[in-house]
C-alpha cells in the first residue's frame, strides 16, 4: 500500500517496490534467521539442561554473527561429478520461493508488499519453488544421500500440501476472501473476534464454528511442520541416516542460504496462521495510538503484534523439535493420508454445512 503511493510519486513501480518492500523485507529476513538459529540453540539447551552458546558476545548473542562470518570466508566447493549449473542455482531457487512468499504477508494495515486479492493462493503457489530447488540440489550433487533426502522431501511436501490447503479452504469458505490484509481487518482488535474463536460472526453460527476452525488451524499447523521439514517430519535431513540430506555436498554461503530459506519458511507458515486464525496485525487489547490520539503509532503497534504472534508460533516449532521423536517414512505418510487428509476433508464439509445455516 505504501509501495503504490510511492510508485505514483516516482512514476516507476519497480523502484518503488524495491525501496518499500523488497529491501526492507530482506533486511528483516537476514537478522531474523540469524537470531532464530540462536533462539533454537538456546531453547534446545534449556530443554536439555545445558547452557547453549555463551562465548561470543554477552550470553552468546553474537555467536550466530560469528558463524555467518565464518561461512562467508569458507571455500565454495563444488564436487567434480556434480552438475555445476544446477548445483549452483539450487540454493537460490529455494531462497527465491521463500522470499517471494513475503510479498503478500500483511505486517500492518499499511505495510504489505503487494495487497493482492489472491494472497493466500499466491503464497502457497510460490512456496512450491522451494520443492524444485530441493530436488535440484539433491540431483545435482551426484550423491546418493543427497538424492534420497531430496526425494523424501519432495514426496513429503507435495503430500502435506493437500491437508494444508484443505484446512485453508475450510477457513476461506467462512471468511469469504483470500486477501490476507482483508482477513486481518475483519477480525477487529478484540481477541474473541479472531477466526480461531469463530471470527466476528454472531450467535449460533459463531458458536458452531469454534471447534471446526480450531481443527482447521491444528491441521494446517501440523501440515506446515512437514512442509518446512521440521521435527517430527525432518526425514529429508535425518542426520543419523542421510548425513545432511539434500544439502550434504554444499559448503560456505550456499549451505547458509538453505538455512536462511528454512527459517524463512518457518516464519511464512507462522505468518499465514497468524493472519488467518489469530487476528493478523490486530492487537488483542486495542491500540495505544488511538487512546493517546497518535495515529502514526498504530501501524508500529500493528507490526509489533504481527511479529509477536508469528514469532511465538516459530518458537512452538522449535519447542516441538526438541520434544518429539522423528517419524519413520511409513509413519509420516500414514499421518498425512490416513489421518490429516480425511479429517481435513470432513472438517471442510462440516464448515460448509455450518456456513449454510
Amino acid at each position: 500500500m505504501i509501495s503504490d503511493q510511492l510508485a505514483e510519486i516516482l512514476g516507476n513501480k519497480i523502484i518503488a517496490y524495491l525501496i518499500t518492500a523488497a529491501i526492507p523485507l530482506f533486511l528483516f529476513l537476514v537478522p531474523y534467521a540469524l537470531y532464530a538459529v540462536y533462539a533454537e540453540r538456546k531453547v534446545s539447551a534449556f530443554m536439555q539442561d545445558r547452557i547453549g552458546p555463551n562465548r561470543v558476545g554477552p550470553k552468546g548473542l553474537l555467536q550466530t554473527i560469528a558463524d555467518i562470518l565464518k561461512l562467508i570466508q569458507k571455500e565454495d566447493i563444488i564436487p567434480k561429478s556434480a552438475d555445476k549449473p544446477i548445483f549452483v542455482m539450487a540454493p537460490y531457487v529455494v531462497f527465491m520461493g521463500t522470499f517471494a512468499a513475503f510479498a503478500a504477508i500483511p505486517f500492518s494495515s499499511v505495510f504489505i508488499g503487494s495487497n493482492i486479492n489472491l494472497g493466500v493462493f499466491y503464497i502457497m503457489a510460490v512456496s512450491s519453488f522451494s520443492v524444485i530447488g530441493i530436488l535440484m540440489a539433491g540431483w545435482a550433487g551426484n550423491n546418493k544421500y543427497s538424492l534420497y533426502g531430496a526425494m523424501r522431501s519432495v514426496a513429503q511436501i507435495v503430500s502435506y500440501e493437500v491437508p494444508a490447503l484443505l484446512a485453508i479452504v475450510s477457513a476461506v469458505m467462512v471468511i469469504g476472501t483470500l486477501n490476507l490484509n482483508e482477513i486481518s481487518e475483519m477480525q477487529t482488535a478484540r481477541f474473541w473476534n479472531w477466526w480461531i474463536f469463530g471470527g466476528p460472526l454472531q450467535g449460533i453460527q459463531k458458536f458452531l464454528l469454534i471447534v471446526p476452525m480450531l481443527v482447521a488451524f491444528v491441521i494446517f499447523f501440523v501440515a506446515s511442520l512437514a512442509e518446512v521439514n521440521r521435527t517430527p517430519f525432518d526425514i529429508p535431513e535425518a542426520e543419523s541416516e542421510l548425513v545432511a540430506g539434500f544439502h550434504t555436498e554444499y559448503t560456505g554461503m550456499k549451505f547458509a542460504i538453505f538455512f536462511l530459506a528454512e527459517y524463512g519458511n518457518m516464519f511464512v507458515v507462522s505468518a499465514i496462521s497468524t493472519a488467518i486464525f489469530f487476528g493478523g496485525w490486530q492487537s488483542p487489547f486495542g491500540y495505544l495510538g488511538n487512546s493517546f490520539s497518535i495515529p502514526l503509532l498504530v501501524p508500529i503497534e500493528q507490526v509489533f503484534w504481527f511479529l509477536f504472534k508469528s514469532l511465538s508460533l516459530v518458537l512452538v516449532q522449535m519447542w516441538l523439535r526438541w520434544t518429539l521423536p522423528r517419524l519413520r517414512v511409513d509413519q509420516l505418510m500414514a499421518v498425512c493420508w490416513k489421518y490429516l487428509t480425511p479429517y481435513a476433508f470432513v472438517n471442510l464439509v462440516l464448515i460448509g454445512i455450518i456456513s449454510l445455516i
